[in-house]
């Protein structure tokens, strides 16, 4: 064999030596890597279903409190109606009461207020 082809071959082993080698790393790392790769994959597709779940929620929550707003806002309407109602209906009451207080006492109601109560009291 010539030097040339000595070298050729050595060449070649050199070659089929890094390429073996190559392939083995390659294979040790796949082994090592792919059940990492695996937990790792589980544990991404577990985040996605848990953050998708909690969108969910709180899109339902936000929903479920703008419906206790509204119905907070519907129940102060319906409040003030019945006060303002309230307040329609007594006003007859309120005036006849005021006119036998004026009657009573004289006419100044602070008054006549503090006569009653003096009298409610033994005073």
């Amino acid at each position: 064999m010539t030097p040339v082809q000595k070298l050729a071959a050595l060449g070649m082993a050199v070659i089929l030596l890094l390429g073996l080698g190559a392939g083995g790393g390659v294979w040790l790392a796949a082994r090592h890597y792919r059940p990492l790769l695996d937990a790792v994959n589980t544990d991404l597709a577990t985040t996605k279903s848990a953050r998708d779940n909690l969108e969910a929620l709180a899109g339902e929550q936000g929903k479920k409190l703008g419906e206790l707003v509204q119905a907070g806002k519907d129940r102060e309407q319906a409040a003030r109606l019945a006060q303002d109602k309230a307040a329609q209906e007594a006003q007859p009451d309120y005036s006849a009461a005021n006119q036998l207080l004026r009657e009573r006492t004289g006419g100044d109601p602070a008054q006549a207020a503090a006569t009653i109560i003096d009298q409610e009291l033994g005073l």
